[in-house]
């Protein structure tokens, strides 16, 4: 059972949302809340596996909020569920750590399917901000932010774990990855978490940004 909590300071879409999820036979709405604040204390006291987190809401905004519940429970999945797609929105919520960024008008489908990936280890973003995300991944390459990666731990990639890191940069997903390099779903999920475990990162967005910053995106997967 994936346990899911919602934070929105609308009760419209509070309740809304609780209904959909709770329909699925692998979901329960364990808790929803309309700050940032008690969204933080509800987490420690249900510890959720999913929050679909609000941007703009009173006390404490859904960005800082991600940041403060990742840094205490990082196996916590956060999907941003939001009107607004603006940059500074996207680039902090996937910075600190966010698996997911949805505008609001993201159909009932999609919404389990994303909280269904999420859990399982990838990450969703909504098409219609996907651009925007490759773009702000180019701006981090050039600019102050870093994702650190211990000297000499590259060099310890194999070469289909490069090819997985790489395409991983270029925003594509497991199923997406598998066709171009024709193997499994399953044995790309085993590459990616070998991958992050020599890297020591902590998920597909922080490996994203470094296969960036590396330049590793610019390479030919049929190089090596």
């Amino acid at each position: 059972m994936i346990k899911i909590m919602i934070a929105d300071d609308q009760e419209l879409i509070r309740e809304s949302l609780r209904i959909v999820l709770n329909i699925n036979p692998d979901m329960e709405v364990i808790g929803v809340t309309e700050n940032g604040q008690e969204t933080i204390d509800l987490v420690r006291a249900k510890k959720p596996d999913v929050i679909l987190m609000d941007v703009r809401m009173p006390i404490l905004d859904g960005v800082q909020c991600t940041r403060l519940i990742k840094e205490a429970y990082p196996e916590i999945r956060i999907i941003i569920l939001t009107t607004f797609d603006d940059d500074e929105y996207v680039y902090n919520a996937l910075k600190y750590g966010a698996s997911g960024y949805l505008l609001k008008g993201v159909s009932v489908p999609e919404l389990t399917q994303a909280v269904r990936t999420v859990v399982s280890g990838g990450a969703m973003i909504n098409p219609n901000i996907a651009v925007k995300v490759v773009k702000l991944f180019s701006r981090l390459a050039q600019g102050n932010f870093s994702i650190p990666v211990e000297e000499g731990a590259a060099a310890l990639l194999g070469r289909t774990e490069r090819k997985v890191a790489l395409l991983v940069g270029r925003g594509l997903s497991n199923r997406e990855i598998a066709e171009k390099l024709c193997l499994s779903e399953g044995t790309v999920r085993n590459n990616l978490s070998t991958v992050l475990s020599k890297l020591a990162l902590r998920d597909r967005t922080q490996l994203a940004i470094w296969a960036v910053q590396t330049g590793l995106v610019q390479q030919d997967t049929a190089e090596d």
